[in-house]
């Protein structure tokens, strides 16, 4: 990946490096945010996704009225999609419910399969690594459980902010180390 950056010409590095930069101060910003405000940054990833999800339930429903409108399953997709998307907007706080159980489910997967392959590994030299990672997961699983679903409010958008916090640094330094190429 790396070398297709180098492998660039000058005017695209330059461009590339700017909108890296510009992206990635307001994905700090966003970070900090909603680290700042986790609740209302939950509250605003589950308003993305019930956006998403009602701008694919009515393309859905556009693609099933132009090639076959007797097609129940593509109209039954459409109708779950746009209602799911409704209820969502209207009732955010079970969304993060969700989306918090669906982050501990994931968290729990995650350091099974971690600290599965750290014993798979176990005589090569860092496997402790996988499972201090798989250990990591775990914690923040029972994190999540413990206080399930109210500390889905905070937790879904601290997460989330972290996250959108740690891409803006990389697109910066991306931004930073391809104005110096």
């Amino acid at each position: 990946m790396w070398k297709l950056w180098i492998e660039m010409d000058p005017e695209t590095k330059e461009r590339v490096a700017k909108n890296a930069k510009i992206a990635g101060i307001v994905m700090i910003l966003l970070g900090v945010a909603g680290i700042i405000f986790p609740g209302v940054m939950s509250v605003a990833v589950v308003f993305f996704v019930a956006w998403m999800m009602l701008f694919g339930g009515m393309m859905t429903g556009y693609f099933t009225w132009m090639s076959d409108r007797g097609d129940w399953l593509g109209w039954l997709k459409t109708f779950i999609l746009v209602a799911t998307a409704v209820l969502l907007i209207f009732k955010p706080l079970p969304g993060v419910a969700a989306v918090g159980m669906l982050l501990a489910i994931y968290f729990l997967f995650d350091s099974f399969g971690n600290m599965a392959l750290a014993f798979t590994m176990k005589p090569a030299k860092g496997w402790w690594l996988w499972l201090v990672n798989g250990l990591f997961s775990l914690i923040l699983a029972v994190i999540f459980l413990i206080g399930w679903p109210f500390s889905s409010l905070y937790l879904v958008g601290l997460f989330v902010g972290i996250s959108l916090f740690i891409d803006g640094v990389v697109l910066v330094t991306l931004g930073s180390y391809l104005k110096k190429q």
